[in-house]
């Protein structure tokens, strides 16, 4: 008999939700197997193409996970930012979703480079202040949360959370070298922020592990659990 704790009710809903969105990223063609070469030039069964969440109907479905992941975590926030690029789009498509859910909030973003003209400056939207909730796409080796935070703190506001949609749960690397943690633990030991994941690697697992062999689809991805299992042994954290 397993001594390891039931799940909470909460905890089996985001696992739930978590595994759904594997299956919309996967129909979406967000998340492929094959052979990737990451950033810190590891050989990953799998790839996260966040821009390819690239019509209406995906983004409106991406902000719907974003949002009830954010609301379960209980994170308290008061308002968004998303760092350019992708995160632009992001913290508009959530604070909408969070506005239809009850929880409305002001959101910014940042530009890559300083308008000299009207407004000018780099920041658009709201004025940055209170406690910031940055949402985000990925995160590797946390250079872009790092930035995001300094920005927000020149404004004179708090980088208090990340939200974002894959946690690929595996060392982080630093000057060539693998380290016994990853970015988002980083994040959240070394920079104090509070992080919020819509799935992680462990979800794209189980839902590998979970296929079935009735269809030709089905045996497709079920053949992709060895590799991406002996991917998690070798670099997970």
């Amino acid at each position: 008999m397993s001594d390891r704790p039931f799940p909470t009710e909460a905890q089996a809903d985001a696992g739930q939700a978590a595994r759904e969105f594997v299956q919309f990223a996967i129909e979406s063609g967000v998340l492929c197997f094959g052979q990737f070469t990451t950033k810190a030039g590891r050989q990953s069964p799998y790839f996260f193409n966040a821009g390819l969440f690239n019509d209406g109907r995906k983004l409106l479905r991406l902000a719907q996970f974003y949002a009830n992941a954010i609301v379960r975590s209980g994170i308290e926030f008061d308002m968004v930012f998303g760092p350019a690029y992708k995160g632009i789009v992001l913290a508009a498509a959530v604070s909408m979703e969070l506005a239809r859910l009850g929880r409305n909030v002001p959101y910014a973003y940042n530009r890559k480079e300083a308008k000299d003209h009207g407004e000018g400056g780099t920041l658009v939207g709201a004025p940055l202040q209170g406690r910031v909730l940055i949402v985000d796409d990925v995160i590797s080796a946390g250079t872009a949360v790092r930035e995001a935070m300094a920005l927000i703190r020149s404004a004179g506001a708090t980088p208090h959370a990340l939200a974002i949609a894959l946690d690929r749960q595996e060392m982080a690397t630093e000057n060539g070298r693998d380290v016994p943690y990853s970015a988002v633990q980083y994040v959240q030991q070394q920079l104090g922020v509070q992080v919020c994941a819509v799935a992680g690697l462990g979800d794209i697992l189980g839902f590998l592990e979970q296929c079935g062999t009735q269809t030709a689809a089905q045996q497709q991805l079920r053949q992709h659990h060895e590799a991406v299992l002996a991917y998690r042994q070798r670099y997970g954290v």
